[in-house]
């Protein structure tokens, strides 16, 4: 949207004093193409605290991208003459916002926009003059956290405009681990699909997806990112003679760690089904928590009673979770019977109860949930685990439960192979299938 008054809180977080006074001469930002940059500063990114940096490989050169520049791109398109809104490109995505004010300080005489993204808690803030956008980006649910970022019209590029030829074509499957400066590494699949310098693809991992990610290969070095108003992820890649690939990977400013890859098609994760289990003793699950209106609801409520049920924990602030939550909301408006109750647990990362129900509030009216979603407490792993006591831990937002009618649990999907990755429509049947299962269990 154009324009519309000042809201007093977006009057505070734009920090501007006097009286904001709206331009009728402004048409806004100009239509087209945009190119934006989160300056992240290396010397401000912490490595994993698990273990020692190897210094000799964090120091790795990349000269197409200067001091870890996080670069998106996004469109401006006007819905009428008065009205327009952004959309934020990462490969195959394209991510719609419109929660836009625009305005004029009085005291600077320069145009001002706060673009909110409401579902994330974050929002950006800046100064808008000849074309180019100033600014910060701020995350509300992490403490004193903001980026600066400054964005260029006309631009539609990436990373660069150079055309160095590739090395080598790296499409396909490869075996990663990542956080190599730790004692306990992890493993991922990454999935590239290259045409000449352009490359796009993702990385899955036992929790989920690194979602729509874009870029370049320049010679021997290779450079992805994603933007989607909560994940900034910077890779960047070095193609070595024996034809690996050993990396820097960062997410925001908080965090940074060693990345290396070799082509594997027949690498395999651990199956998702298997990660998450009931404690010994435990058949059911019980929970009892508020929705977003303080009311308490229970899994032994009339409504859920004889009923099968898709639990689905989750977070407002996660975008695998809302790729997964799409698909929910797909599934509810695909099968009108209530023989399957979808109930999700949001942990946030908000510890005071108020914030969190403004969260999860906010996130069902944004997203149009046609089914309950409850403040299960905050994510971090062991208040989770306090939360729901008959699983052994969550380590993944999402995870989902799939219980009978007598709330015994046939199933629990960890993580979320979500619409970026190869393996979406292998979820989606295996999906199909659990919930066929437990309609004909429902109908014995």
């Amino acid at each position: 949207m154009l324009y519309r008054p000042f809201p007093v809180l977006a009057f505070l977080l734009v920090c501007l004093s006097g009286c904001f006074v709206i331009d009728n001469q402004f048409t806004g930002l100009p239509p087209g193409p945009w190119r934006g940059v989160l300056e992240l500063d290396p010397s401000n990114v912490t490595p994993n605290p698990k273990g020692q940096p190897l210094p000799e490989k964090l120091n790795l050169k990349f000269e197409e991208v200067s001091g870890g520049e996080l670069p998106f791109n996004f469109e401006v398109i006007y819905d009428s003459e008065t009205e327009f809104h952004i959309e934020i490109i990462n490969g195959e995505e394209r991510i719609r916002v419109d929660d836009i004010v625009m305005g004029r300080d009085p005291q600077t005489a320069k145009d001002t926009v706060l673009i909110n993204f409401p579902i994330f808690d974050s929002f950006f803030r800046g100064v808008y003059e000849e074309d180019v956008i100033e600014g910060t980006w701020v995350v509300k649910n992490r403490e004193n956290y903001s980026i600066p970022f400054v964005a260029h019209f006309g631009q539609a590029h990436r990373f660069t405009t150079l055309r160095k030829t590739p090395v080598m074509n790296v499409s396909g499957q490869w075996k990663a681990m990542f956080e190599l400066e730790t004692d306990t590494p992890f493993p991922a699949i990454g999935e590239f699909q290259q045409d000449g310098n352009h490359l796009l693809g993702t990385f899955r991992t036992e929790t989920g997806d690194y979602r729509y990610l874009e870029g370049t290969v320049q010679a021997d070095k290779l450079y992805l990112s994603c933007f989607d108003g909560s994940h900034a992820f910077l890779f960047e890649g070095k193609i070595q003679a024996d034809s690996t690939i050993l990396g820097i990977f960062r997410s925001g400013t908080h965090y940074q760690t060693l990345w290396e890859a070799e082509r594997d098609p027949t690498f395999e994760l651990t199956d998702p089904d298997s990660l998450t289990f009931l404690k010994e003793g435990y058949e059911e699950l019980s929970f009892s928590f508020p929705d977003q209106d303080g009311n308490i609801i229970s899994l032994d409520d009339e409504r859920f009673e004889g009923k099968a049920k898709v639990i689905q924990i989750t977070g407002t602030w996660c975008p695998n979770c809302r790729d997964e939550t799409r698909f929910l909301i797909d599934f509810v408006k695909n099968n009108p019977s209530d023989d399957i109750q979808v109930i999700a647990l949001s942990f946030e990362k908000y510890q005071d109860e108020a914030e969190g129900l403004r969260a999860i509030r906010t996130y069902r009216d944004k997203m149009q949930l046609p089914y309950p979603i409850l403040y299960a407490g905050y994510y971090d792993p062991e208040s989770a685990a306090a939360a729901l006591p008959a699983l052994d831990h969550i380590m993944s937002y999402p995870t989902m439960i799939f219980l009978d009618q007598n709330n015994r649990v046939l199933k629990i999907h960890t993580g979320f192979n979500g619409p970026a990755t190869s393996k979406y429509d292998e979820f989606i049947a295996d999906f199909n299938k659990t919930v066929q299962s437990l309609q004909i269990a429902q109908e014995r």
